[in-house]
């Protein structure tokens, strides 16, 4: 009996080496990380992969040094206590996650799984696997699954999988679920949660598409519209291709549907657009940069008299003159800077070699990274406009003349007086002349001083009447630079017997260094004629006190203008008068045509100024106008 016994237990003590001769060749294979440990965390035995892992060497191990508790991270140490109390209890744990604290500081993920040794369980072995590969590629997948849903949300893109064995739906991206107004809370959609979401009027032909593809097992491609519950209509681009197995088996359909609905917008808008630039009546006309035509609506053909075809790609210049080829180099330029250049009147060619006038408005063109890229153009034609304006300027011309002449017609007893004040010096001188060549002996000297006297008086009554002549004379506008305070002196003096006549002192009040304004001198005299002769005739009714006229020049630096002022202390302007004081045909004379002031604030406003009137207190009123001033060089 004992025989057999010894023979079992050397059976058994055999059976016992064969084992632990295992463990510990799996122990040294290091495939996986593998300790030996007590409760007290102590590491008794570990082999080289468990050490690899952290770090660490065998001199760390036969130390002492490693520890279970010291090598975890405080935030897993309540799973390895929990760890600890169910090994306890039933001797093993399965599997889980956690780190460890490698030697250098660092982390590595592992997979462990613990089983207790004997009845005390105060001992165990530990398997362990290095997830530091698995969790980079987990991450790396994390990534791609990021960077894919952030590509999709960024180009409106959805993807999804469907089994056509199973009819279920296998992957849906949030922005699937996005373009079809689903839930991504929710469980996977089905496709007829994707059929219904299809707008009405296109849900039968999408269905008979999705049919006739899963029979012919091609890629197929669609546009339709998803009606969302809130009713918001998306424009869809789907797309879809069948995966086969080896076998030919229809295994799997991938599909994507693309969210167009801003591009469709743009699309109806870039119609819109098309359509009223080429019904348009003005050229609408796009360039790049170096002048050569890219686009040419139906306006440019009108206008210009060729068609799209002939000049696309063809440069700008063959619808401008030769003499004006440098303009477009300059209009380029500033386009080049990013200039807009708005309303600027020139004159182009038609296909015919006929000129026409047009009013030019070009405008950057920019690609989506703000480069400037090109020019957009419209020319509206302006050549009737243009006959119109030069009509307008003769008429006015002509009625800026009658008024002229219905003013000097009003001083005509004045200008009479004025021409007769030389003419009968000059007279007199001559009478004085004779009376000295007939004295014994003829007294020479004399004769002499009166015959310069008589001289001086026929040049002044020429002057009078030069003066006069240009007042009245019909010539064309001129633009020279006139210098204001003698015009409006010559002026005064044809006005002064007029002044006089009605007892009004004229006053006079002259800024020194006063630049010349560029203008006709003719009408800004008549300007001055027609208020110093309403300042008058305002006086006139004024029964007692004096009868004064002011007249100042002055410049106003900060505006680069001259300031011209006339003021009277007539009866004043009541507000209704103040209000319309410059319509036509509004006039508070009695005998007056209501054009002269009208006409005056033409005059002014085509010299680039301005003519306004201020009551004056206590009585009174001050007409003052200001106009461009010009620098020694005429600029």
């Amino acid at each position: 009996m004992l025989q057999v016994d010894l023979g079992t237990l050397a059976t058994l003590h055999s059976q016992l080496e064969q084992h632990e001769a295992k463990i510990r060749r799996l122990v040294d294979a290091n495939i996986i990380g593998i300790i030996i440990w007590d409760l007290e965390g102590r590491i008794l035995e570990a082999n080289d992969a468990f050490l690899r892992m952290g770090g660490y060497d065998r001199e760390d191990l036969i130390s002492g040094r490693l520890n279970r508790t010291d090598l975890t991270p405080p935030e897993w140490r309540d799973r390895d206590a929990r760890t600890d109390a169910e090994l306890k209890r039933i001797g093993a744990v399965q599997p889980f996650e956690k780190e460890y604290f490698r030697k250098d500081g660092g982390r590595v993920p592992v997979l462990i799984g613990l089983a207790a040794f004997g009845e005390e369980r105060d001992q165990g072995v530990a398997f362990v696997l290095d997830l530091t590969e698995r969790k980079r590629a987990e991450q790396a997948l994390m990534r791609s699954e990021a960077y894919l849903a952030e590509a999709q949300k960024l180009t409106h893109t959805g993807s999804w999988v469907w089994d056509p064995r199973t009819e279920k739906v296998l992957y849906c991206s949030e922005e699937m679920f996005r373009i079809f107004g689903l839930d991504p809370r929710e469980s996977l959609p089905s496709r007829d949660n994707f059929r219904q979401q299809i707008h009405p009027e296109d849900r039968d032909w999408v269905k008979k598409r999705f049919e006739e593809l899963l029979r012919e097992r091609v890629d197929t491609f669609a546009e339709y519209r998803v009606l969302l519950p809130d009713g918001t209509v998306r424009h869809i681009n789907a797309s879809g291709h069948p995966i086969l197995n080896e076998d030919g088996e229809f295994i799997e359909f991938v599909g994507t549907a693309v969210d167009v609905t801003e591009r469709k917008r743009a699309e109806v808008v870039g119609q819109r657009l098309a359509a009223i630039v080429n019904s348009s009546e003005d050229a609408i006309v796009s360039k790049d940069l170096n002048g050569t035509i890219e686009t040419w609506n139906g306006g440019a053909e009108r206008l210009f008299g060729h068609q799209a075809s002939e000049v696309i790609g063809k440069s700008i210049l063959i619808i401008i003159p030769p003499d004006r080829h440098d303009e477009e180099l300059r209009i380029l330029e500033r386009i080049r800077r990013g200039e807009l250049i708005r309303s600027y009147e020139t004159v182009r060619m038609r296909e015919d070699g006929s000129l026409i006038d047009i009013s030019l408005s070009v405008s950057p063109l920019r690609d989506t990274a703000g480069r400037i890229i090109g020019a957009s153009k419209i020319a509206r034609d302006i050549t009737e406009r243009k006959r119109a304006e030069a009509a307008l300027r003769d008429m006015q011309m002509q009625l800026a003349h009658a008024n002229r002449i219905a003013t000097m017609g009003q001083l005509s007893a004045s200008i009479t007086h004025e021409v007769n004040q030389p003419i009968t010096a000059a007279v007199t001188y001559a009478l004085a002349a004779r009376r000295f060549l007939s004295a014994e002996p003829p007294n020479v000297r004399e004769v002499d001083d009166a015959l310069s006297l008589i001289v001086k008086e026929g040049n002044r009554a020429g002057e009078i009447v030069e003066r006069i002549r240009a007042l009245i004379k019909k010539a064309p506008a001129r633009k020279d630079a006139v210098t204001i305070d003698d015009a409006i002196l010559e002026v005064i003096a044809l006005t002064r017997t007029e002044a006089a006549n009605n007892s009004v002192s004229v006053r006079t009040q002259f800024a020194e260094g006063l630049p010349c304004v560029q203008g006709d001198r003719v009408q800004l005299q008549q300007v001055m004629l027609n208020l110093i002769v309403n300042a008058i005739q305002a006086m006139s009714g004024i029964g007692e006190g004096a009868r004064e006229l002011q007249i100042s020049i002055d410049a106003v630096p900060s505006e680069g203008r001259v300031r011209v002022g006339v003021r009277d202390i007539g009866p004043g302007l009541s507000p209704e008068s103040l209000s319309r004081l410059f319509e036509p045909f509004y006039t508070t004379k009695p005998d007056g045509m209501g054009m002269g002031l009208c006409i005056c604030r033409s005059i002014i406003e085509a010299h680039g100024g301005r003519l306004w009137a201020i009551p004056c207190e206590p009585r009174g009123a001050l007409f003052q106008f200001t106009i461009p001033g010009t620098r020694a060089d005429g600029s």
